[in-house]
């Protein structure tokens, strides 16, 4: 006994035409019928509220004002992600014991007081920094640029350094509100240690601990009091962009298409692969239309093989893919495609989200390598034919307009709905062409189906007995043949059920 989807083989291209003649009346009354069918078998309060499920437009754009934004500087190792994890009251910015983890600026939706703000965590300001350090810095100076505040984090214990003061020199210059914040401040007996910082010339010091939370909230009442209420500099907010979060394996060219999209340095680019720790959140205008971008960080190895930070971001990159609607899976063409991308692309899958792929770097590739890329695609990436692809550059932003109609298709195809009707009508036309395979003796029947949820497509099988994983997966390729669904996943799940004992 096989369960196969080569059982169900035989290609049926009049299933479309048939379909396309029954009247609409004629599917109502079949679809009814079977409803009522329903009533003999016993069902659930579950199945009762799946028959009767319902949504809403889900595409609805609104526009709010925008956050005030509260920038976070230092120099590397004070603690700066560390106070962003207290101020939001959970572990939300990746934390280590070593300098530098934090590499890009990172902003995060903050509340105190009955009041929302966005707190932005940078990387440590260093001077004359080099190489990716160089982009670090740039990126704090950037945030104090796009903030209406600043908090200014340095080490009480330690003191003024001289990287301290060149802070101060920058931060002068930027004219912006500017609260000081002597951290590790643990104890009543380490507080002297924080007025030695009036020398900074900043005004008063606020002793804090990041790690106790000690004086944390007075100093939040403070900058409340002068934070305006709608940001002078951030863009309005948008509350309805579709969500797209970029994945790939390290160093594929993530941040490049962020940068490119948003057309602005957003992100830390560097040849040395794991630049990006957190997700990064950006609001992008391509081909016409807005979108929310996440970049995030490149998933290295299976999770319970990361250390530290690496380990932290993997779980990041999780939650990104949580918060997303859409996925854009990268790949770089000038290497074979690796186990690694077909991972990320089953954990793209089993989160149930839209999915488009994206092969980076086209522009170096030469004939030899299309050629067993195509092979390779064929092989590796069969179990995702449906998904749209885009070729482009990254780094040049070449067909990078291309990226909107294949996003577009693919969230059109998550948000689909089939009418109950139409679906039942599908199931009957599919079933009397190739019924299920008779097993032991018994033969599974369709009784009736519905789609229960959007995004994903969901449709829910009520049976009289098991239905092969073949047959299912039969019903999701026809399912793709006649209504697209070109880029999304399709779930199709079963309910058996038994007739009511007279």
């Amino acid at each position: 006994m096989t369960d196969s989807e080569d059982d169900f083989e035989g290609t049926d291209p009049t299933l479309l035409d048939r379909l396309d003649t029954l009247d609409d009346e004629l599917i109502s009354a079949r679809t009814e019928t079977l409803r009522a069918g329903l009533a003999d078998f016993d069902l659930d309060d579950d199945d009762l509220q799946i028959l009767e499920a319902a949504t809403d437009d889900p595409d609805a754009i609104t526009y709010l004002p925008a956050l005030p934004v509260l920038a976070i500087v230092g120099r590397p190792n004070v603690g700066k992600s560390a106070l962003v994890n207290r101020i939001l009251g959970r572990r939300e910015a990746v934390v280590e014991d070593t300098p530098g983890v934090t590499r890009d600026r990172v902003s995060y939706k903050a509340e105190w007081a009955d009041r929302f703000f966005t707190i932005v965590d940078t990387g440590g300001w260093e001077p004359d920094a080099k190489g990716i350090n160089a982009s670090v810095a740039m990126q704090a100076e950037i945030a104090i640029d796009l903030a209406d505040a600043v908090l200014f984090v340095v080490d009480a214990n330690v003191g003024a350094t001289s990287t301290d003061e060149h802070v101060v020199r920058l931060l002068r210059k930027a004219k912006k509100p500017v609260y000081l914040a002597a951290n590790k401040v643990d104890d009543l007996r380490q507080e002297p240690n924080a007025s030695v910082l009036w020398s900074l010339g900043l005004g008063e010091p606020y002793p804090v601990s990041a790690l106790h939370g000690r004086g944390v909230a007075d100093l939040l009442d403070i900058i409340m009091k002068d934070l305006p209420q709608v940001s002078a500099v951030a863009k309005q907010e948008v509350g309805g962009p579709r969500r797209v979060a970029i994945l790939g394996r390290p160093n594929v060219g993530k941040s490049s298409l962020l940068n490119k999209a948003a057309g602005e340095e957003r992100v830390v680019v560097n040849e040395l692969a794991g630049t990006t720790r957190d997700p990064v959140d950006e609001q992008v205008e391509i081909a016409g239309r807005i979108w929310r971008f996440v970049d995030t960080a490149g998933i290295r190895r299976r999770v319970h093989l990361q250390q530290g930070a690496d380990f932290y971001a993997s779980l990041r990159t999780s939650a990104a893919l949580e918060k997303a609607e859409v996925a854009v899976v990268m790949i770089d063409v000038t290497e074979p495609i690796s186990e690694q991308d077909v991972r990320i692309i089953d954990l793209v899958l089993e989160s149930g989200r839209a999915l488009v792929l994206a092969f980076n770097k086209w522009d170096m590739l030469d004939d030899e390598r299309r050629r067993y890329l195509e092979r390779e695609i064929e092989q590796d990436l069969a179990h995702v034919s449906w998904a749209p692809r885009v070729n482009m550059s990254a780094k040049t932003g070449r067909h990078l307009e291309k990226l909107v109609p294949a996003l577009e298709l693919a969230l059109d195809s998550w948000d689909t709905r089939l009418p109950t009707g139409k679906f039942n009508a599908f199931l009957a036309e599919l079933t009397s062409a190739h019924p299920h395979p008779v097993r032991g003796g018994k033969q599974p029947r369709i009784l009736f189906g519905t789609q229960a949820s959007s995004r994903p497509p969901t449709f829910v099988l009520f049976t009289t007995g098991f239905l092969d994983p073949g047959y299912r997966r039969y019903i999701q390729r026809r399912l793709r043949e006649v209504y697209g669904f070109e880029g999304s996943p399709i779930i199709v799940s079963m309910r058996v059920r038994e007739k009511r004992k007279r």
